[in-house]
């Protein structure tokens, strides 16, 4: 991956729906998935989990948050 793939993410204004993102603490991947919202004022963001199937709101701060490339269906 490219530095502009693996940057870090560190508030939710750098994200949007649509992106992908893997949310890792202590180098294990807890979650990753699609943002389907940001919510700014409290500066977290829902995804939908690839693993599980269900919504998960995180806190940027809490994991390191990294996106990475969408990989095509089929």
């Amino acid at each position: 991956m490219n530095e502009a793939t693996t940057r870090r993410i560190t508030h939710c204004g750098d994200l949007s729906p649509g992106d992908v993102i893997e949310a890792r603490y202590n180098g294990l991947m807890y979650y990753q998935g699609k943002v389907t919202e940001t919510v700014p004022v409290l500066d977290m963001f829902w995804i939908l989990d690839s693993r599980t199937g269900t919504r998960k709101l995180l806190d940027p701060l809490a994991f390191e948050v990294v996106r990475v490339p969408e990989t095509p269906a089929g």
